[in-house]
């Protein structure tokens, strides 16, 4: 062709725009030469139409693509953009309905996928939403595809801790693939599994628990040990929610009996078995669990850092609910390091941020506190965006370490904060928005402005006297 065609030829451009798509798809390996075939690609649409036509999208979501697989994300997201705004141009023009709506799904699904990897998983919640609504418009009612993005946006919602919005996706990718596989397909396995992750998140254990025998009977019948073993142990960290500490250990001792030695699995029970053993306080068998499980991911490769990191996190929680602030605090310097290369994984990052600002903050630690807890404050605004109420949380913490440290302007400025999004989260009379009212009266109080300190004193009397009557 390039022999032939004139090289701003529109059938050159398509066949450097297909052998792009292909090259993407085969993944990294072959980034760089599909990036430069998207390039040549949008040369050639971008000079016969002006860059304005669905072609140069095309070639501009491809561009997107491979620069998120290059973890060129501000390229990306550039590129995406740039189609996205065209998109709207092109909805009201000459081009068809149809295809102009399979290009914008496209183009969301990219911008989604693109802000995930860089954690900004609040924002790539309104792609999801608008890519939900595109193929709602686009697709039959009742498919696949359909469900599965039900599925998408249900699983992003969560990952937020948005469990409210997260339960009607789910139930509604529910009802799709049932009619799509029947109830006792394995295919189903995976929504049932995220259904009760959400009931869970809502606090109805029982629910979540039913949810989970079904997929147990199928999987067990369909002969997927691995899954098996997986949903088994969901369960089991389900039942010691519940309070029912036995059933849970005498499931995961049947995990531990079926699983292979020293692998991941293994070490994910051992870290169940210690929260079922620290909710007995039996402290010490809880330690032995932990220590156990830390030797088998001590040996691992980085094949599934996010699932290893994970773990880490839950060991270092159990050892900060035993007081054993020091072991807790080395454990989450070690899956901080681990996280630093997973930009997709910013929420547990900010999280475990948080906590160690907060342990070195009890621990007298406080010049260490702060930046810890600043950062906490910026990745979790990426990620859960500005009102989510464990922001909140961390506000306060750092504007109770600002006054300790002397500096109480800094301390009212962060504490207003926490008591607006606290407020907003849980409503003025909630105990935790009556401490927040208190640590801001506090600091005000320390900069000597005593006439603000009644306008949050009265909330706590009044919440007080409401518990009362």
């Amino acid at each position: 062709m390039e022999s032939s065609l004139d090289d701003s030829d529109e059938r050159l451009g398509a066949a450097c725009l297909m052998a792009g798509e292909c090259l993407d798809s085969l993944g990294f390996e072959e980034a760089d030469k599909a990036l430069d075939f998207a390039l040549r690609a949008l040369k050639i649409f971008e000079k016969r139409d002006g860059g304005w036509s669905l072609s140069v999208v095309k070639a501009l979501r491809l561009m997107g693509s491979v620069a998120c697989k290059l973890n060129r994300f501000d390229d990306s997201l550039e590129s995406l953009n740039a189609a996205d705004e065209i998109l709207d141009r092109l909805e009201f023009g000459s081009c068809s309905y149809s295809e102009v709506r399979l290009v914008s799904i496209a183009v969301q699904l990219q911008l989604a996928m693109t802000k995930t990897a860089m954690g900004r998983r609040r924002e790539a919640l309104l792609n999801l939403r608008k890519s939900l609504e595109l193929k709602k418009s686009t697709l039959e009612h009742g498919s696949r595809e359909l469900g599965t993005a039900y599925k998408d946006l249900a699983e992003a919602c969560t990952v937020v801790l948005d469990f409210e919005e997260a339960l009607p996706l789910c139930l509604k990718a529910l009802e799709i693939y049932e009619a799509q596989f029947e109830m006792d397909s394995a295919d189903v396995v995976p929504v049932r599994r995220l259904l009760g992750v959400i009931y869970t998140g809502l606090g109805k254990n029982k629910e979540a628990l039913e949810q989970n025998e079904l997929s147990r009977r199928v999987l067990e019948s369909s002969g997927l040990d691995t899954e098996l073993l997986e949903v088994e142990i969901d369960a089991a960290n389900i039942q010691i929610v519940l309070g029912r500490v036995d059933e849970a250990m005498n499931t995961l001792k049947r995990v531990i009996q079926r699983s292979e030695k020293e692998s991941e699995t293994q070490a994910i029970v051992f870290v169940s078995m210690a929260k079922a053993l620290c909710c007995q306080e039996k402290f010490g068998d809880s330690r032995r669990c932990l220590e156990i499980a830390c030797s088998i991911l001590d040996k691992k490769d980085s094949a599934s850092p996010a699932k290893i990191a994970e773990a880490y996190a839950d060991i270092s929680m159990l050892y900060e609910t035993m007081n054993e602030f020091e072991t807790a605090l080395s454990l989450m310097k070690r899956t901080l390091m681990m996280l630093e290369k997973l930009p997709q994984e910013q929420h547990l990052e900010g999280s475990i941020m948080a906590r160690m600002g907060w342990l070195l903050r009890v621990t007298k630690r406080v010049p260490q506190a702060i930046p810890y807890l600043e950062s906490a404050i910026e990745k979790l605004k990426n990620c859960f965006g500005p009102k989510h109420f464990g922001l909140g949380f961390v506000y306060k913490h750092l504007g109770q370490a600002y006054l300790e440290m002397d500096q109480p302007q800094l301390a009212v400025k962060m504490l207003a904060l926490a008591k607006d999004i606290i407020d907003f989260s849980f409503g003025p009379y909630h105990e935790d928005s009556i401490d927040a009212c208190q640590c801001l009266a506090n600091a005000y109080g320390a900069m000597g402005r005593y006439m603000l300190i009644s306008l949050f004193y009265p909330n706590t009397f009044v919440f007080l006297d409401f518990m009362v009557t």
